[in-house]
């Protein structure tokens, strides 16, 4: 049996490559929507794809199943659990074929078997995999995002994220009995989760990229508890805030994602047509590092830095009913390719244009001026807040300012600060931070892009004052 595994670092997600290397057919499991390293990883070992599948309609990136399917002329297989509102809109017009609790496929020696684990989605299905010529018994188990290393996959998204009113307790009662189910299987069999450590799926997901059952029965705090109700509130107590783009993405997914194609580049915007589309109400999104954007930045533009932590903010804070040019770093290879990459991975395809990191300098050398960020001490933090001369606004999530924040400092996290721009003073200093910095430069640009032009960013945050041992409330 074949078997590779694939991780998207930025977005912390997992998709699997398994084959049969006596039929050379091969079956790829939740593939994300950059096709390439599939079809070039079977193509190496000579293998065909011949079968594509999914765990489950997914919350956090756009998938690639229905476009490969077609690329390689695979069989597509889908979920029909769930109920009429959780099917696929696009199976029947896919030619998908549908999977149900018990159902059976080959892959050539490779055996397949379905099982449906409803909890963290309605249709969820997880798949065991038997190595016939070896074994009479499953070795493993695909598990999505149903059973991760170190926890399960939260079922509160449906009504958090997708606007599901009532679900969460619905779906954490289901999650319950899905793991019970699951504890029956053997100890010895191995477990391949659909995401690791960084993804928002889960709220203490292990970086570890697999494990066996029978060590997250031991050290799995979701096995550790044999009392439904119990494991409802443990379940749904300290899940961190979904990011606003889940929602596009379920219906996405569900509706059927638009074929891309592959990757291409944005054509590369000329300096000066850039003013002319920030003039009339083109987002553009500056991807340079934030210490770089902070000594010199295009006024009105919005600081989302091109790192492991890119596409969670974009799908924060990029419409997605809106066109919008990116600022790359061009001379560095492939990093234009690689933002487009990230964006369509989560759905974000409209970006028409780019230009390169210089189009800055040439800014300054047409029109005189780049705005820039400000920092300010810990020392004179307290003292401006002191004074009321100054506004304290924590960009945190509302879990972390609970647990503990400046003294004054209102939360406004990062993913809501747009919708609630209403709620920023603009008539004294804005002190912006976070815990370490990161969320508080992007909270920075985005309120400058919005005409609030007295900030500070206190680039310390959270962890620098409360490591000094200064006051905190809670």
């Amino acid at each position: 049996m074949f078997f590779k595994r694939f991780f998207d670092e930025k977005l912390a997600q997992v998709s699997y490559l398994v084959g049969c290397q006596v039929s050379g057919e091969a079956l790829v499991i939740d593939p994300s929507r950059s096709l390439e390293p599939y079809v070039s990883a079977a193509s190496a070992d000579g293998l065909r794809i011949t079968q594509v599948t999914e765990t489950h309609i997914h919350a956090d990136f756009v998938s690639g199943a229905r476009e490969l399917a077609q690329l390689t002329g695979a069989r597509l297989l889908l979920s029909a659990e769930g109920g009429s509102e959780w099917q696929y809109d696009y199976a029947h017009g896919a030619g998908a074929e549908l999977l149900r609790d018990g159902s059976c496929f080959q892959l050539g020696k490779v055996q397949i078997d379905v099982l449906h684990v409803p909890g963290h989605t309605p249709e969820h299905l997880a798949f065991l995999v038997t190595d016939t010529p070896a074994a009479s018994e499953p070795m493993g188990a695909f598990t999505g995002d149903f059973l991760f290393v170190g926890d399960v996959g939260r079922p509160d998204l449906l009504e958090r994220a997708a606007g599901q009113a009532g679900t969460m307790e619905i779906g954490a009662r289901r999650l319950f009995h899905s793991v019970q189910r699951f504890r029956l299987l053997p100890d010895y069999l191995q477990i391949w989760p659909g995401h690791g450590a960084g993804s928002a799926c889960g709220k203490m997901l292990g970086a570890m990229p697999q494990s066996t059952l029978g060590y997250e029965k031991r050290f799995n705090w979701a096995f550790a508890i044999d009392d439904e109700e119990e494991f409802v509130r443990a379940v749904l107590t300290g899940q961190p805030d979904p990011p606003r783009y889940f929602a596009e993405m379920k219906r996405i997914n569900q509706s059927g994602p638009r074929m891309l194609g592959a990757i291409r580049r944005p054509p590369r915007l000329p300096v000066g047509k850039l003013a002319e589309l920030l003039e009339g109400g083109t987002l553009v999104v500056d991807t340079r590092p934030a210490a770089d954007y902070a000594v010199g930045a295009i006024p009105g533009t919005l600081n989302i830095p091109l790192g492991r932590s890119f596409t969670t903010w974009a799908g924060w804070l990029i419409p997605y009913d809106q066109d919008f040019v990116l600022i790359v770093d061009d001379h560095r290879t492939q990093r234009v390719e690689e933002a487009v990459r990230d964006l369509a991975g989560i759905g974000l395809d409209r970006v028409i244009a780019y230009c390169g990191t210089e189009v800055v300098e040439a800014w300054r050398t047409a029109r005189g001026q780049l705005q820039t960020i400000g920092s300010i001490a810990a020392s004179e933090v307290g003292e401006a807040a002191a004074s009321e001369r100054a506004a304290l606004v924590d960009v945190r999530s509302f879990e972390e300012w609970s647990a503990g924040h400046l003294p004054g400092a209102r939360n406004l996290p990062l993913g809501e600060l747009d919708q609630r721009l209403a709620e920023v003073p603009r008539d004294k200093l804005v002190i912006v931070h976070c815990h370490s910095g990161a969320r508080a430069a992007i909270a920075a640009s985005l309120l400058l892009s919005r005409g609030i032009s007295q900030i500070r960013q206190y680039s310390g945050g959270f962890g620098e004052w409360s490591s000094a041992g200064r006051a905190v409330e809670r």
